[in-house]
């Protein structure tokens, strides 16, 4: 179960967040989707703690944290909270001085303390499931980037974390590179993996999420089943906003 309770995002007078609550059962997909700045990356950060809410309340399983202006959170609860979570971002983020095993296994070695070998079968396995086990050796800079951004997935899959944040993954790619990756985290949804996504590819939120909130202003302007997210939004804003995207770009939803 994560659970968002009332988060306040500020950036001095900016107020980019703006009481987001949600409840979001384990083995669901979440597409975020909206206008760039609507606050879908940044909701996204403050759930891992890449960025700390200036206010509210985030649980994750049996972790659990509330924020309030002036309140400095301590390394060991952003440590336990943030375990519960990997994180894909948009441009990979891989290390270059490591290959995809290496990169892989960096976590579980550096941080989690695993033996090598039980670290080395692990993430051969991870890199098995996003198809990726005959790249093991390969550097990044010799892997396409549908390669990369399926080794990041592996990576961030190590750990075992209770959730998957998934910041953009297909819009660094062209649409073929961008296929490998959708049947990648289709897959990972059918086997439940719970997942929360930023996007604006509506062919990977229709494929793949449960269901679609759209944020706009930093609030949640409206939600609900993809289909008809999709196909017939309530609000205006909505409605617009899917047109604007329809518009530019030809998506099978």
């Amino acid at each position: 179960m994560i659970e968002l309770g009332t988060i306040v995002k500020r950036f001095g007078d900016n107020l980019v967040l703006n009481g987001i609550s949600l409840t979001l059962a384990e083995g669901s997909v979440t597409g975020l989707v909206g206008p760039s700045g609507g606050g879908k990356s940044t909701l996204l950060r403050c759930v891992n703690l890449l960025e700390i809410p200036t206010s509210g309340t985030i649980r994750i399983g049996e972790a659990n944290l509330s924020f309030s202006p002036g309140r400095k959170v301590g390394w060991p609860e952003i440590q336990r909270l943030r375990r519960q979570t990997g994180m894909v971002f948009q441009n990979f983020q891989l290390f270059p001085h490591q290959t995809a095993i290496g990169n892989v296994m960096e976590g579980l070695v550096t941080v989690l303390k695993w033996p090598e070998t039980k670290a080395r079968a692990h993430a051969m396995a991870l890199l098995d499931k996003v198809g990726m086990a005959h790249k093991a050796d390969a550097w990044p800079s010799t892997l396409s980037g549908g390669q990369q951004q399926r080794v990041a997935i592996a990576r961030a899959l190590a750990p075992s974390p209770r959730v998957l944040l998934c910041d953009e993954p297909t819009s660094a790619l062209d649409p073929e590179l961008a296929d490998e990756v959708v049947e990648v985290l289709s897959r990972l949804a059918r086997e439940g993996t719970t997942m929360i996504m930023a996007t604006h590819d509506l062919r990977l939120a229709s494929r793949v999420a449960d269901q679609v909130i759209f944020l706009d202003g930093g609030v949640i302007v409206e939600s609900g089943a993809p289909k008809q997210m999709f196909s017939a939004p309530e609000r205006e804003r909505t409605k617009k906003f899917i047109s604007s995207l329809s518009a530019t770009h030809s998506y099978d939803i």
